[in-house]
């Protein structure tokens, strides 16, 4: 069997009794999941310049992120561990500051414009500075982002590998970004989703109804 004996969560299993799919789920268990990466997985993911990030703090409260780079800035170092630089960025750290509040992991490889393919890979995370991970893999780039050194090395041990399927992955072409008149108008990243005017807070604020749904249903009986 390929995939360790306590694959899927009690959820899944719970789920897939109640709707009828728990042979079906044996069968991808079986042969699609696994608990380290093989050598197709490592190839893939030396090709890939993207991947989606799915961390929680302690309590739970889930953040969805985005990393990028030239193909191979995230690493497999052997079959059962890979690595990517995190760098600081606009300073919060959120996604490095729930690792170091629960260090599960979920990654998602997407390959849009070739084989139209995803790979997830959960895992469990340990943060190095640069210059501790790269005592132990002196082999890591050493520029994965032109002019910018990582602030920390994220190290996954991989717990789970395994397919998304193709279905409903768009093809996308890679292209430059453009440079044409228009860019000048469009507002810094900081200012892109701005802040609603203090009348139009105050007014959506007035015809707001805040009473959770739990007080809703404590009014109707």
């Amino acid at each position: 069997m390929n995939a360790p004996e306590t694959t899927g969560s009690f959820g899944e299993r719970m789920l897939q009794q109640q709707l009828g799919t728990t042979d079906r789920a044996a069968v991808f268990y079986d042969r699609q999941v696994h608990d380290y990466l093989t050598p197709a997985m490592r190839e893939f993911i030396a090709r890939q310049s993207m991947v989606f990030l799915s961390t929680a703090d302690s309590l739970g409260a889930c953040d969805a992120s985005f990393r990028a780079g030239p193909p191979g800035f995230c690493v497999s170092l052997d079959d059962r561990s890979l690595t990517y630089p995190e760098y600081r960025g606009n300073g919060v750290l959120a996604s490095a500051g729930n690792m170091t509040e629960n260090p599960h992991l979920g990654m998602l490889f997407m390959d849009f414009t070739h084989d139209h393919i995803g790979l997830h890979v959960n895992g469990t995370v340990r943060l190095y500075t640069d210059h501790e991970l790269r005592a132990s893999y002196p082999h890591l780039p050493a520029d994965t982002a032109p002019g910018r050194q990582p602030h920390l090395w994220v190290h996954v041990t991989v717990d789970e590998a395994y397919v998304h399927c193709s279905k409903h992955i768009p093809h996308l072409e890679p292209a430059p970004r453009p440079r044409s008149t228009t860019d000048r108008n469009r507002p810094k990243d900081n200012a892109y989703f701005p802040e609603p005017s203090p009348a139009h807070q105050a007014g959506a604020d007035s015809g707001t109804d805040r009473t959770s749904w739990r007080d809703r249903l404590r009014i109707r009986r």
